[in-house]
């Protein structure tokens, strides 16, 4: 499971982080709200551990940022015990709320209780930048623009954006997507992902789905001197 963790005090994060991958989760963290809410927008994480109080921008903006694209479980924290911090954080849309301090084995288990909870409530609806897929009602769009995908492409695409930000290699494409061991002989894969390109990618000035050559693919929002 991925974590993000969004913690600006240096020895908490640090804290959280350690024992965190301890107990079997890869987690990031960012000391800063704008970094953070960067990473929560274009990562592809499980769960978020975010503080209230943080540089940049504080963990209620962020969480209404969040949530206008994604239901991703959050768990805020706090330094103050103070009952109205509580409610506007649960009616911004925070999953739960732990006041500091306090003690790492109630931390742990309220996160694996948000990712039980998120487990049941399977995500229908997928997002990276202004590109969005919903699976229930099989609608891809780029901005305002409704994108026409064959049922592969809709595969693939719903694949990718699940695993946005990690790096696909051609032949967990073609068992995911295809169903079929990975031959290098054959060009599917590359080939759908060409088609997919030319309509997600080519008629808009930004670039989602890159290829990392000798390695796979990956789609994620990149910065321009990095694209």
């Amino acid at each position: 499971m991925h974590l993000l963790v969004i913690e600006d005090e240096v020895k908490l994060g640090d804290y959280l982080r350690k024992g965190l991958v301890e107990s079997g989760f890869n987690v990031d963290l960012s000391r800063d709200g704008s970094e953070g809410l960067g990473m929560a927008l274009t990562g592809n994480y499980d769960a978020i551990v975010l503080d209230v109080m943080l540089p940049g921008i504080d963990g209620f903006k962020i969480l209404e940022a969040i949530r206008k694209s994604s239901s991703i479980p959050v768990l805020m924290l706090t330094a103050r015990d103070d009952v109205a911090d509580r409610v506007k954080g649960l009616e911004s849309g925070a999953d739960d709320y732990l006041a500091k301090p306090f003690a790492f084995s109630e931390l742990q288990a309220r996160i694996r209780a948000l990712l039980r909870r998120g487990t049941l409530q399977e995500t229908t609806r997928y997002a990276l930048a202004d590109l969005q897929l919903d699976l229930t009602t099989r609608k891809a769009t780029r901005g305002s623009k409704r994108l026409e995908l064959t049922a592969k492409e809709f595969a693939l695409l719903s694949l990718l954006l699940r695993r946005q930000g990690q790096i696909l290699p051609r032949a967990i494409l073609a068992d995911q997507v295809w169903g079929m061991n990975f031959d290098s002989d054959t060009n599917v894969v590359e080939v759908a992902v060409r088609r997919l390109r030319m309509k997600i990618d080519d008629p808009f000035e930004v670039k989602l789905l890159h290829t990392v050559r000798g390695m796979g693919y990956v789609l994620e929002l990149r910065d321009a001197e990095s694209a």
